[in-house]
This record gives C-alpha cells, structure tokens and sequence, in this order.
C-alpha cells in the first residue's frame, strides 16, 4: 500500500451515513434541492458533535488486496447519462479494501435530488472476489468523463475517491498530483485529521454544457463544510471552488487548497538513487506569485530529514506544485510518462490576508509514495462555531494559466566540485533573446555558506541561458537565492533553494 492510498483511506476519520438517511431506513426518491442546500447541511451539522459511522463491510470486500479491488470495474454502458448522449457522464468506485466507507451520490435536476441507486450487476468482478452477501452497499467515489481528446470518446477527466482527495487531468494527460478539500493538523506530532467528503450531488448537465457541477459535503471531528465545484475540461482543465468552512473546534493548522504530490529523484537531488531514468517526479516545483508582486520558484528534494518551509505572504496571488520538465529525454520512462503529468496552479478569487505557503518534503525511498504537500495556512486559527468563505480556481494541466514575462528557471543540476557543490540553473525566455551578454548578470545569496565563480551565459543548445555557481556549506542547512539582471533590471523569477548538505 502507498502513501496515498493510505492517507485516503486509513484515515481515523471515516465516511458518515448520509444526512438525508436514518439508520435503517430507506433513502427516499428524491428531496429538494437548491444552492444553499449542501452549506446548510454543513452548518447544521457543526452544530453537533461528531458521530463516527458504522463503515463495515462483508468481509469478501473488506479483505480485498490492492490488487483484487482493482479487478472490480464498473461498466461503462451503465455510466450515468450515457444513453441520453449528454457532454459529461458519471461512471462510480465500489467499496471494498482499502476504500471502505461509504459515500452518498445524488443526481440533481430540476431542483430535485435522486439518489444514485447502487446496483452490483452494474460492476464486473474478477475472479479474486469471492461472493459477497446482497446488500445495498453504496459506492467510494466516483469519476467525470467527457470528449476531450477527440469528439467520440468520453475521456476520464477527474476522480473523486478516499477522504477529500480528488485528481484531474487536462487534455493529453495523466493522471499525477492530487488535491484536497481540506487538511488539518499535516505534520503535527498529535498526528494529521483527514476530512472526509461523505456525500456528492452531481447536477445533470444540460446537452450543450461546458462545464458541470459538482457539490460535496465534508465532515470531520474537527469541522464540516461544503464545497461547490465547476468544472470545465479542456487543454487547461479549470475547477472553480467555493468553500464554506465550519470548524467545530478551533484550528490552528488548517491547510487550505491543499495539494499532494510526488518528488523521488531529479537532477537536483538524485538521493544515491540507482536508476536507470534522470528523474523521477509528479512535480518538480513550487511556484509562487506573493501579494508584493514576486514571481518565485522552489525546486522539490527529496531530503533525508522531513523538511519544512514557510512562505510568509499577505493577499497571495497564486501557488502551485509545477511539472515544469516536459520533455520524454529528461525521464526515459516509457510506462510512468511523467513528462504528462499534470501541474496544479492555484488562483485566489479575492483577498485571502495573512497567512503563508507552507510546504512539506518528506523522506522516501519508493516512488509509489507521495511526499510533498503544499497549502495556505491562514494566519488567523480558524474560530470554533464561525463560518469561513473562500474562494479559487483549480487550474490543471501544463503550466499555470498565465506564464509571466520573467525568464524563468527550467532546470535545476547540482554535483560535486571538489569540497563544495556546484549549481547550473538553466533559464528560458523570450526576455532573454537579442540581449547583449555582456549587460547580464547572476545574483546569488546564501544565508550560511559562501558563494563563488557565478557565471551567466547563454546556452546555445537551448536558446536559453545558464547560471552556474559554486557553493561551499559551513553549516546546514543552507537557504540560498539567485535572480538573473540584464543591467540593472531583473529579467527572471527568483530561485529560492534549501541545500542540506
């Protein structure tokens, strides 16, 4: 089992019972529906204290390994909305295994919600399934499908399955770093809270859509809230969320839009790794644009000590986990195909004040691991008994939405040079072309080492430029800072980079 998987899944906190259910009882046909209905469930639920569910399974499903959970498949003939030729269709995850709880789906239409009814002739079993006694046993989640490729077939677009963890995918891709709803207490000795999104209300889309709907309610023993999400695939696929929080507790360590991802290997940081590719990554970045107008980029490691890094800002403008490396020569890897890996760009609606980027590198030694986390951290504690708003912009797929006028750094090596190490940053842009190599210049910093032997030049084989210097450690670890200046003015983002000898 990896890390993922576990997180999703292994979470103390399970999937509740639908709120529209009693226990034993019948769900009915169908209830109204209206905008304020998910908000209003979250805020009356927070209002009580929290019930862990009963989440048991038949144990032929609840004893599934990994591998025979993923024999069972569901049919896409009975995918919701097929025959009515619509845009988007709905296809949906059994429980068993690892994904034991159970979460309601509701379709929505005309101001009306109908529970989607589970059906087991609806999946196919493989045969490391045993039987199992019939009961109405819900589904785990579930997936959005739309043309997006091409116009005759219905693309898997995004996936909503354990905990609050959803992926997508822009058009050409597949599937890498995952979001979240909401995360609580990540790295706290005390142990992490993992929120659960325990119902979905999926609005029929109409026949000429772009985008559909998709509202979520979450729970946990710290906070319930609900989520509204319109999303629209495409070269760039986009979910706008609106988010009402209500925290039954204080919280001091809420992460929100948070992200999940993962960095093994690459050219910074290749940890004594064996292995026949160059990299290894979901990402291989952090990008942020600070409310001061800052472009920054932090490249991902692999550490051999949990690393933390906080990124204080006011008002932030967007942050993402980036896969900046695009080309199938920088991982070799014929199966994995990281070069199609999504990035993740968030983008504020509105003002979000004081808080920070705050960003987890934890230790791995396998790939199937994730080990990066980014989110925003309020500066304020979420108050027990209020109601927190936000709003963003979930932006997947190959670069953020709008790529800055600032050469940015494309690359990242780092090797030995005798005692000290050595750092060659590549830059690519369009500012950079028809400059006078001799009005460039590198400026680089480091808080607890010396720095020598900068050199920018420009890199022919890439039309870019390349800024290499030499750094020796006096102690560790090292936070170090360079910028690329054309005269006076800066010409590229600023490279930020945490060295542990």
């Amino acid at each position: 089992m990896n890390r993922r998987q576990f997180i999703q899944s292994a979470a103390a906190i399970p999937v509740a019972a639908s709120l529209v259910r009693s226990a034993g009882a019948a769900a009915p046909a169908s209830q109204p529906f209206n905008a304020a209905y998910v908000r209003d469930l979250a805020r009356n639920l927070a209002a009580k204290p929290y019930a862990a569910p009963d989440n048991q399974l038949p144990d032929a499903l609840a004893k599934l390994d990994y591998d025979a959970y993923r024999s069972i498949r569901f049919l896409p003939e009975h995918a919701l909305w097929r025959d009515e030729k619509l845009p988007f269709q709905a296809q949906f995850f059994h429980r068993g295994s690892i994904y034991k709880d159970r979460v309601d789906i509701y379709e929505v239409l005309d101001g009306q919600a109908k529970p989607v009814a589970y059906r087991p002739e609806e999946f196919a079993f493989g045969p490391q399934v045993p039987a199992f006694p019939a009961a109405d046993l819900g589904f785990a989640g579930f997936r959005i499908h739309a043309p997006m490729n091409r116009p005759d077939y219905y693309d898997e677009v995004c996936v909503f399955l354990g905990a609050s963890y959803f992926r997508a995918v822009a058009k050409g891709e597949i599937y890498g770093l995952s979001a979240r709803g909401l995360s609580i207490d990540t790295g706290e000795a005390k142990g992490e809270e993992f929120p659960v999104f325990k119902a979905f209300w999926l609005e029929k889309p109409t026949g000429g859509a772009t985008a559909m709907v998709v509202h979520a309610l979450l729970d946990s023993k710290s906070a319930t809230g609900s989520y509204r999400f319109t999303i629209r695939p495409g070269d760039t696929t986009v979910f706008d969320v609106e988010a009402s929080l209500y925290p039954r507790v204080e919280i001091g360590h809420a992460g929100l839009a948070p992200m999940t991802s993962m960095f093994f290997f690459g050219p910074n940081d290749r940890n004594e790794t064996d292995d026949f590719r160059p990299a290894v990554h979901d990402s291989d970045g952090l990008a942020m644009f600070n409310g001061k107008g800052e472009q920054l980029w932090r490249p991902l490691s692999n550490p051999r000590d949990l690393q933390v890094s906080v990124f204080n800002d006011l008002n932030p403008r967007g942050f993402g986990l980036m896969q900046r490396e695009r080309q199938f020569a920088a991982y070799q890897d014929l199966e994995s195909r990281f070069e199609r890996r999504p990035s993740l760009w968030i983008e504020p609606i509105g003002d979000w004040g004081e808080g920070a980027v705050v960003l987890f590198e934890i230790p791995t030694k396998q790939e199937i691991h994730d080990n990066i986390a980014a989110f925003w951290r309020p500066k304020t504690p979420l108050a027990a008994k209020g109601e927190h708003n936000m709003t963003y912009r979930l932006h997947w797929g190959p670069d953020m939405p709008k790529p800055h006028a600032l050469a940015r750094f494309t690359r990242t090596g780092v090797g030995a040079r005798g005692e000290a190490r050595l750092f060659v940053l590549e830059l690519a842009g369009d500012v950079l072309k028809g400059l006078d190599p001799g009005t460039l210049k590198g400026v680089v910093s480091a808080d607890k080492s010396d720095v020598t032997d900068v050199v920018a030049q420009p890199n022919p084989e890439t039309g870019g430029w390349r800024l290499s210097f030499q750094c020796a450690a006096k102690d560790a670890p090292v936070e170090l800072r360079a910028e690329l200046f054309a005269s006076d003015k800066l010409i590229s983002e600023t490279w930020i980079y945490r060295w542990t000898p």
